[in-house]
């Protein structure tokens, strides 16, 4: 699923360096503006014990995991929304991801320069909201001026709708709030989703910090985590001087006992993908046989044939129903032939909603 993460963030606070720990594809990481100028994509492994577990059951010729695709975009400064520094190229380039991971600096070096002369991460958000929310501004005022016309006069019921819902995203933007927290239903949205407005999109934030910072924060993380309290957005605490440096070790072994002498039990680099996975609202389900065991990415809440369209749309639309085996089961049974045996092998219809975790073989005819 062509599903994107976009990384972003003021120039210098570590994007680059983050998302060369994320993926084979090396953004040039360096101390000063603007390293990344086109925007680098990696597509990332997504890590799941799970299919581990049924690899190590039932020995396949190959296994193959998850992945997501993050996006490295160019650092923006104040002025982007009209076109300033790099603002058009960013802007654009951060239209076309499904979420934005928003890196704010939270360390003090002074070897590493800021564009701004001093660390604030808050300062640093809110220039970045900034300009994202001035481009929806822009937007909505374009889209009320299109469907005016129609709402008043009660020709168009949806034009009505339409202009109803942009004045209240209108208000809300003009009052420096993102449109992800604008007063509207989930109905409602559909109204102005082809605007694939940016501050609608999901966000993760990133607090970049220093060593002794990693485990539990500092004063920046707690100032970030006060300031977004209203947005349901999830905070990370990463050091990605830490993560290059993890990145940088051949073993497994030797990058365990590096995270243990930390304090750390996961690197951080693993709680991000599995943390931009959950933000994108993707599930897993898992195909197990002798040639492969296969993690299959789906959206929340799809059906049986949804997620059968995933491996092939033949699939889809001849649909006739899902074994299903719950993860748990096949664990504790061991195989696919003891599930049958002990009745844990569903049989599944049209309108069965996947579940997260899901063993599945589909029956199809086209």
């Amino acid at each position: 699923m062509a599903l994107q993460c976009g990384i972003v963030g003021l120039p210098n606070v570590g994007k680059s360096t983050l998302f060369n720990c994320l993926s084979n594809a090396k953004a040039q990481a360096a101390n000063f503006p603007f390293c990344t100028i086109e925007p680098n994509i990696g597509v990332i492994t997504v890590p799941d014990p799970r299919l581990t577990k049924l690899a190590e059951l039932v020995q396949p010729q190959k296994v193959q995991p998850n992945t997501i695709e993050i996006v490295d975009i160019a650092g923006l400064v104040k002025g982007a929304s009209k076109g300033e520094g790099l603002g058009n190229q960013f802007l654009g380039n951060i239209r076309a991801t499904s979420a934005i991971i928003h890196v704010l600096r939270c360390f003090d070096d002074d070897n590493v320069i800021h564009v701004d002369g001093s660390v604030d991460p808050i300062r640093d958000k809110e220039i970045i909201d900034t300009e994202l929310q001035l481009k929806d501004l822009d937007a909505i005022i374009k889209r009320i001026q299109k469907v005016e016309k129609m709402a008043k006069t009660g020709s168009d019921k949806d034009a009505k709708k339409t202009f109803e819902v942009c004045t209240i995203v209108k208000a809300h933007l003009e009052s420096g709030k993102s449109v992800r927290t604008a007063p509207i239903s989930p109905e409602d949205r559909e109204f102005i989703a082809d605007l694939w407005l940016l501050t609608e999109k999901p966000v993760l934030y990133v607090c970049n910090v220093d060593e002794k910072s990693v485990v539990s924060g500092n004063s920046y993380v707690d100032k970030v985590r006060e300031a977004v309290k209203e947005e349901n957005a999830e905070v990370l605490v990463i050091s990605a001087q830490i993560e290059a440096e993890i990145a940088s070790l051949d073993s497994y072994e030797e990058r365990q006992m590096f995270l243990e002498d930390l304090g750390l039990t996961e690197s951080g680099v693993t709680k991000l993908i599995r943390a931009a996975y959950k933000l994108l609202n993707l599930a897993t389900y898992f195909t197990a046989g002798v040639q492969e065991v296969r993690a299959w990415t789906i959206t929340q809440g799809f059906t049986a044939p949804q997620a059968a369209g995933v491996i092939h749309s033949d699939f889809e639309k001849g649909f006739i129903r899902a074994e299903v085996i719950k993860y748990d089961d096949f664990v504790n049974l061991g195989s696919e032939a003891a599930c049958k045996e002990a009745g844990k092998l569903g049989v599944e219809g049209k309108t069965y909603i996947v579940q997260d975790g899901d063993i599945m073989h589909f029956r199809f005819n086209v």
